[in-house]
């Protein structure tokens, strides 16, 4: 995920500080969601970050904080009259991160590039929700909920094709590492621009245009704010880069084998309709069995000589009757995984 870049507000709005801080919070939380994904990628930590549910549900909070201050931006950019200089100079500097983005996944990633992440939607949804920062106020109103609730309600597999899928009605998504389409996440663009449409017309502003960064931490957290895109173009890099090298070192991934083999053999065993804890014993005894054999080789690449599936076999064998006392050692192989 990738914050928007600052918008200066127009000579007659007040500058907010407190919207600097929010996007320097939003940041540092999209900081630790990356390393935390980086440590996943090469399997520092057991969490498929990009996969599993609370990782996702933590993602798109981030994203929605990001998406919101992209309407909030353009409305303290441009609420009072669009200055077209500025909007287009930001919008290029945003579209040249996303094409950059682009590049360097290609080669990094070839199955999974970021085609159209954050940055593409944040150029995307400014130049769509641009107008919005100036019609009546009830029309943003009523547009951002049916944009956020059309896709929960309409889908097609013509959207599934990568070429279509940025729009956001897909069934299945293309592999992407970050994919942010303009359906729902249009809507939130334009909650952010209610929201501060609202704020800017009460009382509120003047509050909030109070609050300053005075000591370390505020400032620290508006500075981030106000150069997020740079912070993010240079953080990622930077991250990915030493886990890359700290991985070459440590070697994660072999640390890592055993959980993810009793994860894998836990989830077979429990499909094939034995108990839990049958299949706990089961898949204990199936690690223990490789590691004594030396059976890594075959288990992760499927390259099995015929040695190394003669002691395959006999490993099922033995820890099928170890769950199945009742049976002989030849019926074990039929209730066996």
């Amino acid at each position: 995920m990738i914050p928007t870049m600052p918008a200066s507000p127009s000579p007659s709005v007040p500058r907010l500080a407190v919207v600097d801080i929010a996007r320097g919070v939003a940041i540092i939380a999209m900081m630790a969601y990356h390393l935390c994904w980086d440590l996943s990628y090469f399997r520092f930590i057991a969490p498929d970050v990009g996969r599993d549910p609370v990782w996702v549900v933590i993602a798109r909070s981030i994203l929605f904080a990001f998406m919101a201050l992209v309407g909030v931006g353009l409305v303290l950019g441009h609420g009072r009259g669009v200055r077209w200089a500025r909007f287009w100079r930001r919008w290029l500097f945003v579209l040249a991160g996303a094409l950059a983005i682009t590049l360097v996944t290609w080669f990094a990633f070839p199955e999974s590039y970021v085609y159209f992440g954050v940055l593409h939607a944040i150029a995307m949804t400014s130049l769509l929700a641009l107008p919005f920062v100036r019609t009546a106020l009830w029309l943003p109103i009523v547009v951002a909920p049916l944009v956020i609730l059309l896709p929960l309600v309409f889908s097609d597999p013509f959207y599934n094709e990568r070429a279509w899928s940025w729009i956001g009605f897909w069934q299945v998504p293309p592999p992407a590492n970050d994919l942010v389409p303009v359906f729902p996440w249009l809507g939130v663009v334009l909650l952010g621009i209610v929201a501060a449409r609202l704020v800017l017309a009460s009382p509120l502003v003047a509050r909030l245009a109070a609050i300053q960064p005075r000591t370390r931490l505020p400032r620290l957290l508006a500075w981030l704010g106000r150069w997020s895109l740079l912070v993010y173009l240079l953080h990622q890099p930077i991250l990915f880069g030493l886990t890359a090298a700290v991985a070459g070192l440590l070697q994660p991934g072999l640390a890592m084998r055993d959980t993810d083999f009793l994860r894998s053999c836990q989830v077979s065993c429990e499909a094939g309709g034995t108990t839990p804890g049958l299949c706990v014993t089961y898949c204990q005894c199936g690690l223990e069995g490789v590691k004594r054999n030396d059976l890594w080789s075959a288990m992760t690449t499927g390259m099995v000589t015929a040695a190394e599936q003669a002691l395959l076999d006999a490993q099922n064998r033995q820890c099928s009757v170890l769950i199945y006392p009742e049976l002989d050692r030849g019926e074990a192989d039929d209730a066996a995984l």
